[in-house]
């Protein structure tokens, strides 16, 4: 798309999306929201930025490469907090059980462990979407009739 105004507004709108997908995946044991409806906030501030420039420039931020570090690394931390819990002698992705500290509730780090699962899962769906993103228009171009 070679729209001037698209362009402009996307790079000024951008990183305020990006501001907010965060803030949603990291107040989602707070208020509504969480791991995946922040990273899939995320997820469309890259997808829009990819269709106002164009691919190439999309994948410049974000590669195909550490865009399947960061789905692997959004899995491990998940599956790495519940192994802990687990390690720590309770249930998987055991919270209170497993001695994570609670703090006051209300406040930011008020979840235990929630806040970092919901962080990973929230890597995870952005990297996710983001690479289907790019597979799908990557694919389109090399369609066989």
């Amino acid at each position: 798309m070679e729209d001037i105004i698209v362009r402009y507004i996307s790079r000024i709108i951008v990183p305020f999306v990006q501001l907010y997908g965060l803030y949603v995946i990291l107040h989602g044991h707070l208020s509504p929201g969480g791991g995946f409806s922040g990273g899939a906030i995320f997820a469309a501030s890259m997808i829009l930025y990819a269709l106002s420039f164009n691919l190439s420039a999309g994948t410049k931020k974000l590669s195909h490469d550490v865009s399947s570090v960061l789905e692997s690394g959004g899995a491990l931390i998940f599956a790495g907090m519940g192994l802990l819990a687990v390690l720590l002698g309770t249930n998987f992705l055991g919270n209170r059980a497993a001695g994570f500290p609670l703090g006051i509730p209300g406040n930011l780090f008020s979840g235990g462990a929630i806040m970092v699962i919901t962080f990973g899962v929230g890597i995870k769906v952005a990297s996710t979407m983001i690479t289907l993103f790019y597979s799908l228009i990557e694919g389109e171009g090399h369609s066989h009739d």
